[in-house]
């Protein structure tokens, strides 16, 4: 489904992503781990169109997306939650909804797409009126996730989803991510909390300096002694 061929990215003369090359095949759960700088979130940006590749290739159903605009990128079908949730904290949870079905392909399914939010978060559902901003941190990341999903994604990209939850939130996301995969949406996911991200995942790759140094199973990752050692603390 997704392919990153040979991809380098700058920031000025600081180079972000040394040749990363990776590979999404449909319906799986795909894990990036790595630690703060790695360039984890830099790789989910380029994906989207929010950055650009100085170098390398980045195609999408076989279709080269590199040097498109970011709504062009969601309108063929992928889709960011970023990190820090970024909602309109001004609107309603059903404000914020609406706005992830405004592309013409996701607005014929607006009416399915609530119901399967809904579905999902039944606490939105009690809250669709509420102030999004007046929303528990939990809430707020199961907003950002449902209006994601509003969009009708292909291709779900998770920038930190579980950043600054309680772990009984975490644990109740990360179950939700399981769900949401399991509907048939492929789930590209970028997560500090190594444990559950590389429990729930088909296959993984750890980023270090920008380079990918290692790639497998989730649970072949999980069971690395490098891994265990530098980000488990085991």
């Amino acid at each position: 489904m997704l392919t990153l061929h040979d991809v380098c990215s700058h920031y000025g003369d600081i180079q972000a992503l040394k040749h990363v090359s990776l590979k999404v095949h449909a319906k799986e759960v795909v894990t990036i781990v790595g630690s703060n700088g790695a360039g984890k979130s830099t790789l989910i940006n380029l994906i989207s169109g929010i950055l650009r590749c100085t170098s390398g290739e980045i195609l999408f159903m076989e279709e080269r997306i590199d040097s498109f605009p970011p709504h062009e990128i969601v309108d063929r079908g992928i889709v960011q939650i970023p990190e820090g949730r970024l909602l309109f904290p001004e609107m309603t949870v059903m404000e914020n909804l609406d706005m992830g079905a405004y592309i013409a392909r996701a607005s014929s399914h607006k009416k399915e797409s609530l119901q399967e939010v809904f579905g999902l978060f039944s606490k939105l559902k009690e809250r669709k009126d509420q102030i999004a901003g007046l929303l528990s941190g939990g809430e707020q990341q199961m907003l950002a996730i449902a209006r994601g999903l509003m969009a009708v994604p292909m291709l779900l990209m998770l920038d930190e989803p579980s950043l600054g939850l309680a772990p009984v939130v975490v644990d109740e996301m990360f179950k939700i991510i399981q769900k949401i995969n399991g509907r048939g949406i492929t789930v590209l996911l970028v997560e500090q909390n190594v444990f559950h991200a590389l429990s729930i995942a088909n296959r993984a790759f750890v980023l270090e300096n920008g380079q990918v140094m290692m790639e497998g199973t989730g649970q072949e990752i999980l069971g690395n002694e490098k891994i265990k050692a530098a980000y488990l603390g085991i």
